[in-house]
């Protein structure tokens, strides 16, 4: 990983944090997408104790917006000619239903459309040989795509809007590897595992409540954080494409998230919604 480009959101905590610094560690230079300035000036100044020689960067947007998704990419794009990672890992599960300004529901605009949106940006500025690495989880199982009402707005939950992004997820690295088939690049996601972090604490209500007490039965950030730095730096897998791993392991997904016709039509709809060309 010496002198690699990673270009990852969702670093500034949890299992991201985590994968930053052990990918600091193997060599690699960290570009990262924050929310918080305060946060993310914490995690620069981590990233570079770690590895001092690289010039680790901070980039700050709302990924829960369209403009500011697309807005941080072309940041990325003009500042980085070559990107040999790209980890999408930002999310979060919201207890009530909150609409964005783009009138997108918050779990699909963020947990998907930040993917989908950072993705088809940079991908010019994938390198040969590149790897995309998108975290999904088992959340997914259970969870069906309704196309007529891609938002949630009827008969809304918080971990049933969760569900289906994360099965976004694994359809939209399906087709995302089809897309890139010919390009020497590979996209893969993943499964972590239920982790102790700070995920879920703002969700609200009962549902904070109950993501806390779950907690005590979950594993560290740091082992849910080796199928992330896994995938993004292991030899074993930098022929494979289109997979979802566990515990560092290719898996098959539900039948649902095995759908080619749904992942085509979550692209066109996701191209549609971000005003991007398919």
């Amino acid at each position: 990983m010496t002198q690699k480009v990673v270009v990852m959101t969702g670093a500034s905590s949890g299992i991201g944090e985590v994968a930053a610094d052990r990918l600091a560690a193997k060599g690699a230079r960290i570009v990262f997408v924050a929310r918080d300035r305060s946060r993310g000036q914490e995690t620069l100044k981590h990233l570079q104790a770690i590895a001092p020689d690289a010039e680790h960067k901070a980039h700050y947007a709302d990924l829960t917006r369209l403009a500011e998704m697309k807005r941080v990419a072309t940041e990325i794009a003009e500042s980085e000619p070559e990107i040999d990672i790209l980890l999408n890992n930002a999310g979060a599960l919201f207890n009530a239903r909150k609409v964005t300004e783009d009138g997108l529901e918050m779990t699909f605009a963020l947990n998907h459309m930040a993917y989908f949106v950072l993705t088809s940006l940079l991908r010019l500025r994938l390198a040969a040989g590149a790897r995309i690495v998108s975290t999904a989880s088992d959340a997914h199982k259970g969870a069906q795509l309704d196309f007529s009402d891609l938002q949630s707005e009827r008969n809304y939950s918080g971990f049933g809007a969760y569900g289906r992004s994360k099965l976004c997820n694994i359809l939209f690295t399906r087709e995302l590897a089809r897309h890139l088939k010919d390009a020497g690049v590979t996209a893969n996601c993943l499964h972590p595992g239920f982790v102790a972090t700070r995920f879920g604490d703002q969700s609200g209500g009962v549902m904070s409540l109950a993501v806390r007490a779950a907690k005590n039965f979950a594993i560290t950030p740091e082992q849910g954080a080796q199928t992330i730095v896994y995938l993004a730096s292991s030899p074993e897998v930098a022929e494979i494409t289109g997979g979802y791993f566990y515990k560092c392991r290719q898996t098959t997904p539900t039948r649902e998230a095995q759908n080619d016709d749904d992942a085509r039509r979550l692209w066109e709809a996701s191209a549609r919604i971000a005003g991007i060309a398919a």
